[in-house]
């Protein structure tokens, strides 16, 4: 294949990408994720947003207040999906043949979860295949995962089981991200996607910083208080290294030596996302470390007087009464936690091995330790001194819990190059303003062009792209509709199960096949395209024809009708050979 070649095809993959957006498609070509962003901004969806009721005097709020608002409303709205039955299941080598040109498994195997990546610790001891569901399966099958636009995550309600929209980790922050702008008026200058391995993130640059982690969010506060919700918050940036950051202003990936964001503005995000991964060492901060860490929590107890006398309790009873009150033992409701406990419980006397928490908390208000100084740690481990606890271990797990070094990628070895036109996109532009810029842009800037194939733009976009994704990677239908022995037992289960209406509301919108099965409803074009593909799985060698005049389209072959049924889509062309 000569470079032009390889050039149209690499085109021509990004741009089906775009429509299916796979995590394995959003890896190759990071711009995609940003344009999705754009793309549910777009969205009619999430314009309405700000006309419920449940955002009444929202504006005037603070900032972490309106943005817990939001957070609420979409955990009521949509819940984490990441099954491999919605979106099917492929192979390695059917993925890496498509990109073959431009990358390869050794540099998948460094980075992808699905392709050899060991870098979490945590998802490596467990076997990630059978985390996943996968182990059922030849070693080389893996899912699709794509990542749903605003449209297919709010149709998940429609979907056998769901009584909510849903969405994988990608997904979700993708909604955030586009939320936080419409809803919140927040500019996206201010937000990073953050995409690992494994998961992906927002970093909300506000006040301390904010992080979004699915459906939740997490304050630097929060980010230490040393809860189970927080520890699986912190799994992806402690374990992995952060393999592409996008923004408006452009992307860097670790895999390629160019990037589109400027330097300056990598160089203040990582300065941001590390002073938010870092706090000093307070005795509610070395608190909430023992929460989260079981393994020391045995060699300490905490006081309580009672009649004037000191009584002791170990450690992990005292958290384990959290669970049913609202007082802490890290804070300042400690007294009224233990009061809440029976005596019996307690002892009158401390062990010798145990270390009182309350008499290193008031150390630490005394002496306080700066955890970077190595004079300061040498001080807290000799104030640590007990048989029971493996001093070393537990400074360096202490040490990691107060300061995480994010491992972004490496941009003073990067080129930096420009991304195009810059969007200008600003809070308070109207829905049709906002649409006018990107259309606008589509030839100047790569997010934007990109964002009208995710936002599915038949009108503005060519059918190639659309069709070669609808063809290649819908397999959900396929499978079924396998006990259909006939056209006529298809055509009459189109007719039974699913309703004629679009999940995408525009005209020139269309959705994907296994979109249309899997939430059962899809306008006459769609339903029509979505038969085509299953009969060509079936018998690839049969040219079909889909017509579309006055309202009705009809899938053909030979000039034969095979289905027709009513339509109100318009796109760019009225006949797609296939």
């Amino acid at each position: 294949m000569n470079t032009q070649e390889a050039s149209k095809q690499r085109e021509l993959e990004k741009k089906s990408s775009a429509i299916t957006l796979s995590d394995m498609e959003m890896f190759i070509f990071p711009d995609l994720i940003f344009s999705l962003v754009l793309a549910n901004i777009m969205s009619p969806i999430l314009w309405r947003w700000r006309e419920d009721p449940w955002f009444t005097q929202f504006n005037k709020r603070g900032e972490v207040a309106r943005i817990n608002r939001l957070k609420q409303y979409i955990m009521d709205h949509y819940t984490f999906n990441l099954d491999l039955e919605t979106w099917g299941l492929t192979t390695q080598e059917k993925e890496l043949a498509r990109f073959n040109s431009f990358i390869d498994r050794e540099t998948l195997s460094k980075s992808n979860a699905l392709f050899g990546y060991e870098g979490d610790k945590y998802y490596f001891d467990i076997d990630i295949r059978r985390h996943f569901g996968l182990d059922k399966y030849n070693t080389n099958v893996i899912p699709y995962w794509k990542t749903e636009t605003l449209e297919a995550m709010t149709a998940f309600s429609h979907k056998p089981g769901y009584n909510t929209g849903a969405g994988e980790c990608v997904s979700l922050a993708a909604l955030y991200a586009a939320a936080l702008f419409v809803v919140l008026d927040i500019p996206l200058e201010k937000i990073y996607l953050m995409a690992t391995p494994l998961h992906s993130q927002n970093f909300v640059d506000l006040g301390e910083g904010i992080i979004t982690n699915n459906r939740r969010i997490v304050t630097k506060n929060m980010w230490f208080n040393g809860t189970e919700l927080s520890a699986q918050a912190r799994r992806a940036i402690e374990h992995e290294r952060i393999t592409f950051v996008t923004h408006v202003s452009g992307w860097i990936h670790t895999i390629y030596d160019t990037a589109t964001i400027s330097r300056d503005i990598i160089k203040n995000f990582s300065s941001k996302l590390t002073n938010y991964l870092a706090t000093n060492l307070t005795p509610e901060i070395l608190g909430n470390f023992l929460r989260q860490y079981p393994e020391a929590q045995n060699c300490f107890v905490v006081k309580h007087t009672i009649n004037g006398h000191a009584h002791y309790l170990p450690l992990s009873r005292a958290f384990a009464y959290e669970k049913d009150t609202p007082f802490k033992v890290t804070d300042n409701t400690r007294p009224q936690l233990l009061a809440t406990i029976d005596q019996e419980e307690m002892h009158s006397a401390c062990c010798s091995q145990c270390i009182v928490l309350d008499d290193l908390e008031a150390y630490l208000r005394q002496y306080p330790i700066d955890i970077n100084s190595k004079e300061d740690i040498e001080r807290l481990e000799q104030r640590l001194c007990s048989k029971c606890l493996n001093i070393k271990q537990t400074l360096n797990h202490l040490i990691s819990f107060c300061k995480t070094l994010p491992r972004i990628p490496d941009y003073s070895q990067k080129k930096f190059v420009e991304q195009g036109d810059s969007l200008e996109i600003a809070p308070g532009m109207s829905r049709k303003q906002f649409i006018e810029r990107v259309y606008a842009l589509k030839d100047k800037n790569e997010y934007c062009r990109m964002a009208l194939y995710a936002w599915r733009d038949l009108r503005s976009t060519e059918l190639e792209p659309f069709m070669k994704a609808a063809l290649e990677r819908n397999p959900v239908c396929i499978e079924g509709t396998n006990h259909c022995e006939n056209e006529a037992a298809l055509c009459e289960l189109l007719s039974r199960e699913l309703q004629a209406k679009s999940i995408y509301e525009e005209e020139f919108r269309l959705a994907q096949p296994d979109e249309v099965w899997n939430y059962r409803t899809g306008d006459g074009l769609e339903q029509a395209i979505m038969l085509a593909c299953i009969l060509k799985a079936r018998t690839p060698e049969q040219a079909l024809t889909i017509k579309t005049e006055k309202g009705i389209v009809s899938l053909l072959r030979d000039d034969a009708s095979i289905f027709s049924a009513k339509t109100a889509k318009s796109i760019s062309t009225d006949l797609i050979q296939i």
